[in-house]
């Protein structure tokens, strides 16, 4: 038996410039971590040669081109892992919450078909499979960001070049860095999910046509190098700011992104205490987010509490995706 382990992912600034719409134009970046929260894929062999594939449904097929299930289906074509194995797939939060959940299930996938197989593959390697799987193979209207982060771990700031090329630079902060920052971070659920392949679908399109767009999206790339800066030097309350300004600007580039609920949930949360936040990505539902000091985390806690919202524990995760059991 073969078990992947592959983390899901928070973006902090410069989400959507990883879509080719913007990065054919100029190049775009993002700074996002992955998080102690992971989809585990499992294979393991069958007695006959038939298909068995578990998720929140079971499939079990004669042959593995009948299954329902695209994103697992194509893994399986892409690697030649076809027939005789069963598949199960496991996870502790929704699709369409914001956290990259599919693009972790490509990289999973992949990375424990692969090692069924007895083949190694490089994170690099991974990532970029995974996208082809979703972007090219399946059709996917979405961006670059998730794979790499899922398939990297750590903090990054991911580049997109228009030669397609993806560039991946470690952000190097010392360990209390990071436990600060994991200590003001603070998610809560809101209970709404978002369909987030549609609307990064009608942003892709929007940002293609509108060049205002485009110049929203490059205000958001700007806030990369400050926020990358801050981390390093241990500046944690710019985080806060710049969250809340890569906030603005993309809660002004389609009315899918946000709704009168969600902007009064996160005006709750600066109201309570919080310095900054988003909702997690591409709109509609999912995470939302808060930049918060210690001092004021217990009333943005009720805040979110008395609204129905619960939170969701999560810290940094400084391992990609990786193979935690071969047997």
């Amino acid at each position: 038996m073969i078990i992947s382990r592959t983390p899901f992912r928070v973006s902090l600034v410069g989400g959507g410039s990883d879509m080719p719409n913007y990065y054919r134009h100029a190049p775009g970046r993002v700074l996002s971590f992955a998080i102690n929260s992971y989809m585990y894929v499992t294979v393991s062999p069958r007695f006959d040669e038939t298909v068995r594939v578990a998720y929140t449904e079971t499939e079990i097929v004669d042959d593995f081109a009948s299954l329902r299930h695209n994103l697992i289906r194509e893994a399986m074509r892409l690697t030649g892992v076809t027939k005789g194995v069963e598949i199960t797939t496991i996870a502790n939060i929704f699709a369409g919450t914001g956290l990259g959940s599919s693009s972790a299930l490509a990289v999973g996938v992949l990375h424990a078909l692969h090692a069924y197989r007895g083949e190694y593959r490089s994170k690099e390697q991974l990532c970029e499979e995974a996208c082809r799987l979703e972007i090219e193979i399946l059709g996917a209207p979405i961006g670059k960001q998730d794979q790499f982060a899922a398939g990297h771990g750590g903090i990054n700031v991911i580049q997109f070049n228009a030669d397609e090329t993806v560039f991946v630079e470690p952000v190097v902060c010392e360990r209390p860095i990071r436990e600060q920052l994991d200590a003001r971070l603070l998610m809560f659920y809101t209970g709404m999910r978002g369909d987030n392949t549609a609307i990064l679908g009608k942003q892709s399109s929007e940002v293609g046509e509108k060049a205002e767009k485009r110049r929203v999206l490059s205000e958001m790339v700007a806030l990369v190098e400050p926020l990358h800066a801050a981390l390093v030097a241990g500046h944690l309350d710019a985080v806060g700011d710049l969250l809340h300004a890569n906030w603005l600007l993309k809660r002004s580039l389609t009315s899918d992104i946000a709704n009168e609920r969600i902007d009064s949930l996160y005006q709750a949360g600066l109201d309570a205490g919080a310095r900054g936040g988003k909702l997690l990505g591409a709109g509609g539902g999912g995470f939302l987010l808060f930049y918060c000091e210690e001092p004021h985390q217990d009333a943005l806690r009720q805040a979110m509490h008395q609204r129905g919202l619960n939170e969701f524990k999560a810290g940094i995760e400084m391992q990609g995706s990786s193979i935690v059991h071969y047997g």
